[in-house]
């Protein structure tokens, strides 16, 4: 089980967690949801191990394979989208790619340098390596922000697929997703 006893973090004395208390349920999805500057990416960063809390304790992490999709799209801008994908899996095949980027509707730019892209088109290619990482925990950091509702609605539809029976952690505001996402618990942080 993946839990956080305790957790503490603050920023020029400006609390953003304070003695946060989770657990994960392994091979299910946990929405963590809150407004903007409530600690959220924090806690992520946290559980990435890019921030160190100020206190408290994560239990659970050892020897688990993290996959993550942050706010921003972190892409490799001189490389395709295939190229991208296979950074984080190198065994992947093209073809598999090419599938994979198919079932979110990237079509015709798999050769495409991704700085070529449009936003939702470089959000979809963040989001697929991350799926297409070999992963025990995954953190989605508002993963579907900037598509339009059917491009949103295919690309839920392919995550929650592709995670199932993995251990998600999804950062959003928006009930909808974690609904989509078969929540198992939703998190406040408020």
């Amino acid at each position: 089980m993946l839990g956080i006893c305790g957790l503490t973090k603050s920023y020029d004395g400006k609390s953003v967690l304070q003695g946060l208390d989770l657990t994960f349920p392994k091979g299910k999805v946990t929405a963590v949801m809150a407004p903007s500057g409530a600690g959220k990416t924090t806690l992520l960063r946290i559980l990435l191990g890019l921030e160190k809390a100020d206190s408290g304790e994560i239990r659970g992490l050892s020897g688990l394979r993290m996959s993550a999709v942050f706010q921003e799209d972190r892409l490799c801008e001189n490389l395709s989208p295939v190229a991208n994908i296979r950074l984080v899996n190198p065994r992947l095949k093209r073809e598999e790619v090419l599938s994979a980027m198919a079932s979110v509707g990237l079509f015709d730019c798999a050769d495409q340098p991704c700085r070529e892209l449009s936003g939702g088109m470089r959000r979809r290619v963040a989001l697929l390596r991350a799926l297409l990482a070999e992963y025990d925990l995954i953190l989605l950091d508002e993963p579907f922000k900037g598509l339009d509702e059917e491009t949103r609605q295919t690309v839920m539809e392919e995550t929650r697929r592709r995670t199932a029976g993995k251990t998600v952690f999804l950062v959003t505001h928006d009930p909808e997703e974690a609904a989509a996402m078969d929540a198992a618990s939703v998190v406040n942080l408020e």
